[in-house]
């Protein structure tokens, strides 16, 4: 094994590790004394801590979630720049994604949690934040969008991280292939969604709950 294979596997464990740190659970049992996977929707994410503990601890869990995502895909792509001298911004952008795959992933099987976390929305904010600015910012603007005129959560998490995974592959860095991107990229959207697997149901039989609305089931 080289020394690029092996620090660059380090990297990964530690994006993993990183992204395992859940701070839904962390600030519902500084706000509430309890574990927020116990309350309301049982996930760990933002928007039950939002809904179940509190505005102020909904807003500091999306922003220490993105900031996580954001810290793990930049520093992979500083690390994997290194890689090679005579091409360094190869590596770089898949440096960024890898590692920020590898947070996600922590994040959604938070080993320090018992790999229950939450579904990866805030923390892909961050990632994207570092991989393709235009992407995440465009996305942000589709998620305004369809919560405003849905009021449901999901629905606007899921339409815009399609927006996301299309305009990421079609504005992608030149510098490196497609093909990898593609894959890193397709991957991250489809956790999202295979998260979202109740609330797709939920969406479909038109029982989801909606911001303000009266909560169902």
């Amino acid at each position: 094994m080289t020394i690029e294979i092996r620090n660059a596997i380090i990297y990964v464990v530690i994006a993993y590790l990183l992204g395992s740190i859940n701070f839904a659970v962390i600030f519902s049992k500084i706000f509430m004394k309890k574990d927020v996977r116990e309350v309301g929707s049982g996930n760990a994410g933002a928007t039950n801590v939002l809904r179940s503990v509190g505005v102020l601890p909904g807003l500091l869990t999306f922003l220490f979630d993105a900031l996580k995502g954001f810290i793990a895909s930049y520093f992979g792509k500083v690390m994997f720049e290194m890689m090679d001298k005579l091409e360094p911004e190869k590596y770089a952008i898949i440096g960024a994604y890898v590692c920020g795959l590898a947070c996600m992933l922590g994040h959604v099987f938070p080993i320090f949690f018992k790999f229950k976390g939450g579904k990866g929305v805030a923390t892909s904010v961050g990632i994207f934040a570092v991989c393709n600015p235009l992407a995440i910012t465009l996305g942000l603007v589709v998620f305004a969008v369809v919560l405003i005129l849905s009021k449901i959560v999901s629905l606007s998490s899921l339409i815009a991280t399609v927006t996301v995974v299309v305009l990421s592959i079609i504005f992608y860095d030149f510098h490196a292939s497609i093909l990898p991107q593609a894959i890193l990229i397709i991957i991250m959207g489809a956790v999202v969604f295979i998260k979202h697997k109740d609330n797709i149901e939920r969406l479909i039989s038109g029982s989801e709950n909606k911001i303000g609305g009266k909560k169902n089931g």
